[in-house]
C-alpha cells in the first residue's frame, strides 16, 4: 500500500471531522459569521509566514536539485500568491497591511507552527515532507468537497476562497506533494515510515484545531 493511501485510511476520521467542521460548513453554504472568517484569514497569514520558512528549509534539505527546485517554486507560490490573497481579503475587511503584519498569533497558531519548525530542524526529511502534506492535501480536499456542493452565491468572498483551493493548479500541487511523500515513504524503513505517519497525523490534528481556533475566535486571555 502506498504511504499516502495508508495514512489516508488511518486519519480518515480526522479528515472527515474537518469536512464536517462548522467553519467549513459555514464557508460552503455562505452562513459563516464574517468575524470568524476574518479571524481565520489573519491567523492563517501569520501561519503562512512560518510555513514559508519550513518550505525554505525543505528546499535546503532536499537531496537533489529537482526537489530543491520544486520546494522553491512552492515557496514562491505561498509567499507571492497565497499570502497576497490573504492581503486582499484583509483589505476588504478594512485591515491594513501594517495591521496584518502586527497580528498576534493565537495559541493554536503558535503550537502548529512550532511543531512544523521543530520537525524541519530536528526530524528527518521524510518527516518534514509528511508534516507539510496536510496543508496541500487537506486544503485541496476541502476545496474539492465544497466545490462539488456548489459555491455560495450569497457570499462571494467564500466562493473565491473555495475556487482557489478547488482549482486544477492547486490540485496538481497537492498531487505532487503526495507523490513526493509516497516516493520517500515507500523507500523508508519501518521506523522511518512510522515516524512520517506520526508527523502527518499530528499536522492533521493541528489542522482540525486550527479550524476550532478560527471558529471560536481564539485569542490569548490576557
Amino acid at each position: 500500500m502506498k504511504f499516502t493511501d495508508d495514512i489516508g485510511q488511518r486519519t480518515l476520521r480526522l479528515r472527515q471531522a474537518i469536512l464536517a467542521h462548522p467553519f467549513i460548513v459555514g464557508v460552503g453554504n455562505g452562513t459563516l459569521e464574517v468575524a470568524k472568517f476574518k479571524h481565520y484569514v489573519a491567523q492563517d497569514y501569520v501561519y503562512l509566514a512560518d510555513y514559508s520558512r519550513v518550505i525554505a528549509l525543505a528546499s535546503a534539505r532536499a537531496a537533489n536539485l529537482a526537489t530543491m527546485g520544486w520546494f522553491a517554486r512552492l515557496l514562491d507560490e505561498t509567499l507571492n500568491v497565497e499570502m497576497d490573497l490573504h492581503r486582499s481579503y484583509c483589505a476588504e475587511f478594512g485591515i491594513t497591511a501594517e495591521e496584518l503584519e502586527a497580528v498576534e498569533p493565537a495559541p493554536t497558531t503558535i503550537a502548529y507552527t512550532s511543531f512544523l519548525l521543530k520537525t524541519a530542524h530536528q526530524g528527518s526529511f521524510g518527516e518534514l515532507v509528511a508534516s507539510l502534506l496536510p496543508c496541500q492535501w487537506g486544503y485541496w480536499e476541502i476545496g474539492e468537497h465544497l466545490s462539488r456542493q456548489g459555491e455560495p452565491a450569497s457570499a462571494p468572498r467564500y466562493a473565491r476562497w473555495i475556487q482557489m483551493y478547488a482549482a486544477p493548479e492547486f490540485a496538481g500541487l497537492a498531487k505532487e506533494m503526495k507523490d513526493l511523500a509516497d516516493r520517500i515513504g515507500d523507500q523508508a524503513g519501518l521506523a522511518e515510515r512510522a515516524a512520517m505517519g506520526e508527523a502527518y497525523r499530528t499536522s492533521v490534528r493541528f489542522e482540525l484545531l486550527f479550524w476550532d481556533m478560527a471558529y471560536n475566535l481564539e485569542r490569548w486571555q490576557m
